[in-house]
């Protein structure tokens, strides 16, 4: 399949009259822009970035603040992945406003509000208010629009942009690598708009892709699924090894609720979707067993697995002791922007509804994986139109016909996420993985015989901090959710390292973790410092001529690069 199913192609990502280098070392106090490329089809920079997530545009923007001319790529027309592409408001920790992120990516933060301040007739409430939340959404201190954080990546690099130092390629996909031995020579991207193939040569390359695409392409090593107990001794790794058991992706969707227009009853019921009644009466086959049908106000407890009932009220009013979904991922609670800017909140679907874990979109075919993707909106589609019309009211009635799709949040024609949400990508074989024992909370008490107080493992070689609970959604292969403690972690030099590869580093969810650990360093922020991470690490190794593996062997040269980037407002340990 093209991928370009997924891709609204609204903006041109293709860059004319090229001016920048080709490849070599540039110099580190006087950086060189004007060279022109060796051929028309032919790019080059210091680095290429396959992928614009928040992995991709951190690593970018890293590299271009340490004056390293880059050429970033991206799938869709949007950059910034789980945030914006896939529609995703950011899961974060409960410090993220002061620690346990970088300083950059809590730029990017107070850009979002100051973007809101800036272009949005805020209440003045709102806009005085410190910690300004545009929908108040309870997952996150920060819930808002995917197109506001495209807006804020894009004015973060648009200076480099401007001066040709950065060459963003939207709406390109990498198909080939040009691989001699342990080194990665060029990639091949291809522009969905024209068809026109292009080189990218670099002396480094970033896959930030958000299935690990890049790492069959070079031949680098990786793995997929849960690993077994035998392979590492995981407290809650199964016996038997999958490579096919993945985590469930969802296709996203945005939605508002205008049950009237000038005083008159409306309805916005969309026609009834065509897989509509398979989805309406799919139980998940699951062990241990979900709570029934999928499409319903009850789940399986994460943490317990035992049935929970969900409320749902798309007036934000409170539903007993239920959490309400509507408030859950609402990106945009009306009453914080004066009168007539809303019609109405405007909430994200990513529930337990609209998971998909039928099938895998890693390794699979083009055609399987446009099969998979279109069962998943149909399931997104579905269950917007059941909700719209047999979900159960406190009135005792069925359905809402006043909800109704926001395309234009998602920027998409069907009023579905441009790109799929997914928790689980291929991963490097590397240096060093991180394993339950060093950030479980259960399994880190085994190993410390302590009951309190416990603590995350410390690297020598920290490159970052986050947090997540380990949090695994229902897997293809019919696992049920996994979710159980973490500690609050830090991020190992030795997982961004490949075994072999010399000069190719991760920045997504595809660094050194197993099935289970990936479970809490795939979130916004972790990744973002994941990125943060690599872009700097790249500048440090072209800075010193050697190979990133050598940064982390050689003392000196680690305490350097650790110094660097604690200079840069990167945390390595957590504040105690």
């Amino acid at each position: 399949m093209n991928r370009r199913n997924f891709i609204e192609t609204v903006t041109v990502g293709s860059i004319a009259a090229p001016s920048i280098l080709t490849a070599g070392t540039p110099s580190r106090t006087e950086p060189r822009w004007s060279a022109p490329f060796k051929s028309s089809n032919e790019f080059s920079a210091d680095v290429v970035v396959a992928g614009g997530g928040l992995g991709g545009c951190a690593a970018a923007l890293a590299a271009l603040r340490s004056n390293l001319r880059v050429i970033l790529t991206e799938e869709t027309d949007w950059i910034g992945g789980q945030i914006a592409q896939q529609g995703v408001p950011p899961d974060e920790h409960q410090w993220i406003e002061t620690h346990g992120a970088t300083q950059l990516y809590r730029s990017f933060r107070t850009g979002v509000r100051d973007y809101y301040r800036r272009n949005y007739p805020l209440t003045d409430e709102a806009k005085n208010r410190k910690n300004l939340n545009p929908g108040d959404g309870a997952v996150s201190r920060l819930c808002h629009e995917p197109r506001v954080a495209v807006a804020v990546l894009l004015e973060m690099l648009a200076p480099y942009i401007s001066s040709q130092q950065l060459i963003l390629l939207l709406e390109h996909k990498i198909i080939g690598a040009d691989v001699t031995g342990d080194r990665v020579r060029a990639l091949k991207a291809i522009s969905f708009r024209s068809g026109k193939e292009l080189v990218l040569r670099a002396p480094y390359f970033v896959d930030a892709t958000e299935l690990g695409d890049v790492l069959p392409l070079t031949n680098t090593e990786f793995v997929t699924g849960t690993e077994s107990k035998k392979e590492t001794g995981e407290l809650h790794a199964p016996e038997k090894a999958d490579p096919t058991n993945q985590q469930s992706f969802t296709v996203c969707f945005a939605m508002d609720y205008v049950p009237e227009i000038n005083g008159r009853k409306v309805n916005h019921l969309i026609e009834k979707p065509k897989e509509y009644d398979f989805w309406r009466n799919y139980t998940p086959k699951l062990t241990p067993a979900w709570s029934g049908k999928l499409l319903d106000l009850s789940y399986s407890n994460p943490s317990t697995l035992e049935p929970k009932q969900l409320g749902f009220h798309p007036e934000g009013i409170q539903t007993g002791s239920l959490l309400n979904l509507w408030n859950y991922r609402r990106l945009i609670r009306k009453a914080n922007f004066k009168p007539g800017t809303f019609q109405s909140d405007i909430t994200v679907v990513n529930w337990p509804q609209n998971d998909y874990f039928p099938g895998n979109l890693v390794g699979v075919s083009d055609k399987e994986f446009k099969k998979h993707v279109d069962w998943a909106k149909q399931l997104s589609l579905s269950l917007f139109y059941w909700l719209q019309t047999e979900a159960p009211r406190p009135d005792g009635g069925l359905g809402w016909p006043g909800l109704r799709l926001r395309p234009d949040i998602m920027g998409t024609e069907d009023g579905m996420a441009k790109y799929p949400y997914v928790r689980e990508s291929r991963r490097i074989k590397a240096v060093f993985t991180v394993l339950e024992e060093h950030v479980g909370a259960a399994n880190r008490a085994l190993i410390t015989g302590q009951k309190t107080g416990n603590t995350a493992a410390d690297f020598y070689d920290s490159v970052g901090v986050g947090y997540y609970h380990i949090d695994l959604h229902p897997s293809s292969q019919g696992n049920n959710y996994i979710d159980f403690a973490s500690l609050p972690f830090q991020i190992p030099l030795g997982a961004l390292l490949p075994k072999r590869m010399e000069n190719l580093l991760p920045a997504n969810k595809n660094i050194g973790t197993t099935h289970l650990t990936n479970g809490c360093y795939r979130l916004h922020p972790v990744e973002w410092s994941i990125g943060e991470a690599v872009g700097q690490l790249v500048a440090f190794s072209l800075g010193k001529n050697v190979i990133p593996r050598t940064v982390r062997e050689q003392k000196p040269l680690l305490e350097e690069f650790q110094n660097r980037i604690r200079s840069q407002g990167i945390e390595t340990h957590w504040a105690k």
